[in-house]
């Protein structure tokens, strides 16, 4: 016999976790100058240059930083257009 509750949670767990945000990740390389990756950062999310040299600060020192979050189709979107520029970029879920 199954337990009806037990049932039901199993079903609705999934539907839950969809609703979680994606986030963009830019990963560190050994080829982009610091520079660049600043600048591809204020190009592509409009973020200040005092925003975009911390998060570049933070791939170079920490090996990646969260550049953007959203639905995912957004960021597929992003990581596309971080490749186009030559950066290395993933999306995942955002875990936090």
């Amino acid at each position: 016999m199954v337990k009806t509750s037990e049932k039901v949670e199993e079903l609705i767990d999934p539907l839950l976790f969809h609703d979680r945000p994606w986030v963009t990740i830019v990963w560190d390389d050994p080829v982009n100058l610091m520079t660049y990756v600043t600048y591809v950062f204020i190009t592509l999310f409009g973020y200040s240059k005092e925003r975009a040299h911390e998060l570049m600060l933070q791939v170079h020192n920490e090996g990646k930083a969260v550049v953007s979050s959203g639905r995912r189709e957004e960021m597929e979107r992003d990581v596309q257009r971080l490749h186009e520029f030559g950066l290395w970029a993933t999306l995942q879920r955002d875990d936090q």
